[in-house]
């Protein structure tokens, strides 16, 4: 594959097409060299959208391994708390409220008081919160099928855009 970008390539063709224009040759000389003319275009464009395959399957492969990790560190995460509560438990069963060692002190410690709600349909109004509501938006599926159906709304129109599909 040579070093010229698709873009060159591309810009060379659209001038062939000119200057392939303006020779007076039957249909199917014409033919013939429009098709000789779009074969590198066509190979430069097929290899890089094979190298964006590529891409998507090593990004695929990627959230995958990051799917696993992510996995994996919660049961570290539990077996850490596992192993404090274990030693948590051992201690208190022995009434032990201090292990010192070089490294680290273990000691029972008290956490700040929290509120235990036991009937919540018992608890006065003046405790509740109340969070304000969300802002409104535009429903732009709403307004798409407005549209499609033939009405007008102000501010907003219909576009249609292309993509690459790649099948």
């Amino acid at each position: 594959m040579s070093n010229i970008t698709l873009y060159e390539i591309a810009r060379e063709y659209r001038a062939d097409l000119e200057k392939l224009a303006e020779l007076d040759l039957d249909e199917q000389a014409f033919a013939d060299t429009l098709e000789s003319l779009g074969g590198e275009l066509q190979v430069k464009a097929q290899n890089t959208i094979a190298f964006t395959q590529h891409l998507e399957a090593v990004c695929a492969s990627i959230k995958e391994a990051e799917q696993k990790m992510a996995n994996r560190r919660r049961v570290i995460e539990k077996k850490v708390e596992r192993i404090k509560n274990y030693v948590l438990q051992v201690m208190q069963a022995n009434d032990i409220q201090r292990i010192e060692c070089p490294h680290f002190v273990l000691s029972i410690a008290k956490n700040p008081p929290s509120v235990l709600i036991e009937d919540e349909r018992q608890i006065p109004q003046d405790y509740f919160t109340s969070p304000p509501p969300p802002p409104p938006h535009v429903d732009k599926a709403l307004i798409k099928k407005a549209i499609q159906d033939g009405f007008e709304v102000p501010g907003a129109k219909l576009q249609q855009g292309v993509r690459l599909k790649i099948a």
